[in-house]
């Protein structure tokens, strides 16, 4: 204790002859404990302080995409961006658009197969223990137009990559058990998707089947109830057989050597026979998307479905939308500005991509109208049309006042931009 006030006296006399002196004239900021430290600009450089160096561009690394198409059709992509994981995946031109001559629902069960047994792999968790060796993850995700195999691992374990890859698109056992448990999924992530209190999923599902009724993009993309006891092997092997060929099929990898990933599609891709035999790309269905315009509207009673003792809000949803461009036109990039200009979100999520607090829907519709719950722009586009929606969700005695809210953005948009008006198409 006698020893204390020394101690402090020395450390303070320390503490000073290491601490640059505040500038003459500077404001200081008081703390609890009496000492003060200049309040410092963000814009002035810390007194002290060594001046940063940056890393320059000097031009000669360029991220550019390589591009190689093999002798059987398949494109092999890259982009080499240096670090420890790539990503490399294999997309194929095939998707629930694709499905008029078929029972729909056929991509929904692929992407559910994906990455079960294989010629190579007795199970799905043979294939996880294989890529864990390098770190690895596996997915599958399928769209209206699009399927796509993908896997994040190691650089040094591309060749296993591009091996495995090649065995789940095009070796597929597709045994009776592992169907058998598809069915089980996806009857479980329809009930899911009826229950859950996002709409968004079934309101994009439901505006796609009104602006395109009946035709390529207006398909269901989730298997109907009704057709899941319909697709079995002999119908999956056929549907394969028709949309599983290299001429439709990219392989694409990000942060690998082009060179290196085209030897192993060499290795892997180039000269093997898939398990549903020769395939007759002559069966393919060319269909162009025609844009019908229309209303679908379904009635939801989710007073029961609750996750907590609090009840869902009882709200209507509606999503107004009219026809875009395909991403192969010239308008793809200014109505992807336009999609982040609108932005909106939720009443209560003002960050975010797309959501931010200066986007057309906040300003003009959630911080001007407190009763609306959500006021989201979405922005669909595929190779031959395309999608602008806007998303909103009120209580249901405002459902008038709603639609004229998102109508009248919409007008405004036009008068704004010089966007070619179109009819909307209405959910409810």
């Amino acid at each position: 204790q006698r020893l204390w006030p020394t101690f402090m006296a020395t450390f303070k006399r320390k503490c000073a002859s290491l601490c640059p002196t505040p500038f003459e004239g500077q404001i200081c900021r008081q703390y609890s404990s009496g000492s003060a430290y200049p309040s410092v600009s963000l814009s002035t450089p810390l007194p002290g302080i060594p001046k940063p160096v940056f890393a320059s561009v000097d031009g000669q690394e360029k991220y550019e995409t390589k591009i190689t198409t093999l002798e059987n059709g398949l494109k092999v992509a890259s982009q080499n961006k240096f670090g420890q994981f790539c990503t490399v995946g294999i997309l194929v031109n095939s998707g629930s658009r694709h499905e008029a001559k078929y029972p729909s629902g056929i991509a929904h069960f692929l992407e559910k197969l994906s990455f079960s047994s294989t010629a190579q792999f007795e199970s799905k968790d043979e294939i996880l223990l294989t890529l864990e060796k390098h770190g690895g993850i596996c997915d599958c995700q399928t769209s209206r137009d699009t399927t796509m195999y993908a896997v994040s691992a190691e650089v040094k374990g591309l060749d296993t990559v591009v091996n495995l890859l090649s065995d789940a698109v095009l070796q597929p056992r597709l045994l009776d058990e592992e169907i058998e448990m598809t069915r089980m999924a996806v009857r479980f992530e329809l009930e899911d998707l009826n229950m859950r209190p996002d709409p968004e999923p079934l309101l994009t599902e439901m505006i796609h089947a009104a602006a395109y009724r009946g035709n390529t993009v207006g398909l269901p993309r989730f298997c109907p109830p009704e057709n899941v006891e319909k697709i079995d092997r002999k119908l999956l092997h056929k549907y394969l057989q028709s949309y599983y060929c290299p001429q439709r099929m990219v392989l694409a990898g990000v942060g690998v050597e082009h060179e290196q990933l085209v030897q192993c599609a060499r290795k892997y891709l180039l000269n093997v026979k898939p398990v549903w035999g020769a395939s007759t790309p002559a069966n393919v269905d060319k269909s162009v998307a025609q844009y019908t315009g229309g209303i679908v509207k379904m009635v939801k009673d989710m007073s029961d479905v609750s996750l907590g003792p609090t009840p869902i809000p009882e709200l209507t949803h509606i999503m107004i939308g009219l026809e875009s461009c395909s991403f192969l036109e010239d308008d793809f990039i200014p109505f992807a500005v336009l999609n982040m200009m609108m932005g909106g979100g939720g009443s209560f999520s003002a960050g975010g991509p797309g959501k931010g607090m200066f986007t057309r829907l906040y300003l003009n519709v959630l911080n001007r109208h407190h009763w609306m719950y959500n006021a989201t722009s979405y922005h669909h586009s595929y190779e031959d049309s395309g999608l602008l929606c806007i998303h909103a969700s009120a209580d249901p005695r405002q459902v008038r006042e709603m639609v004229e809210i998102i109508t009248r953005e919409f007008i405004q948009m036009t008068g704004t931009w010089g966007i070619k008006s179109c009819f909307p198409v209405e959910l409810g």
